[in-house]
């Protein structure tokens, strides 16, 4: 992992952007690296455009901000590729991941993204079949692994089991690994 990698979550509200970006940090606890993991939102309701945000480092982190220039973006809800700037600062060499149904090609030619490296995975059709419901923020971290190459997949199928051991029975919490297994399985680079 470089010295530090900073990553922009888009979503809605209440589909686990959050708690996605805290999952993600927690793993990095694990394997011993720094982290800050943090929302932007403020009274919106359920289902309004959010931001969470996500640094990674090998390094103790100084930065108390906003990320301005990630270096990874996940898009959560693809609706939000035509009312959101999603890849606003993404920097020339970055990944931007999205949910949705098409091929890394079309999503680079809709958004003009001629810099930077573009995946996309079908989050949704996978946690529909994998665990009944629309909530796409483990898929993504498989996909967010494979894409990236900063977390073993086991490592995150580890902190996901122990995250939600408490708060979901053993059949949801293996649905979601199911979820992030597939996922990283599917994404696609273009």
């Amino acid at each position: 992992m470089s010295k530090l990698t900073e990553i922009r979550w888009h979503g809605r509200g209440g589909q686990g952007v959050v708690t996605a970006g805290k999952l993600l940090a927690e793993t990095a606890l694990g394997t011993g690296q720094y982290f800050q993991a943090f929302p932007d939102y403020g009274p919106e309701r359920m289902g309004a455009p959010i931001r969470a945000y996500t640094r990674l480092s090998s390094e103790p982190i100084d930065l108390h901000c906003q990320i301005e220039e990630p270096n990874v973006v996940l898009v959560l809800d693809p609706t939000l590729l035509g009312t959101v700037n999603v890849t606003e600062g993404l920097k020339e060499d970055g990944i931007l991941l999205v949910n949705t149904n098409k091929t890394p090609a079309e999503i680079r030619e809709m958004l003009g993204l001629k810099t930077g490296k573009v995946f996309t995975v079908d989050a949704s059709h996978i946690a529909i079949e994998e665990m009944g419901r629309e909530i796409t923020n483990t898929p993504m971290i498989g996909a967010f692994a494979k894409a990236t190459g900063l977390f073993d997949l086991d490592a995150l199928i580890e902190q996901t089991r122990h995250r939600f051991a408490k708060s979901m029975t053993t059949e949801v919490i293996e649905a979601n690994v199911r979820a992030i297994k597939r996922a990283a399985a599917e994404v696609q680079e273009g």
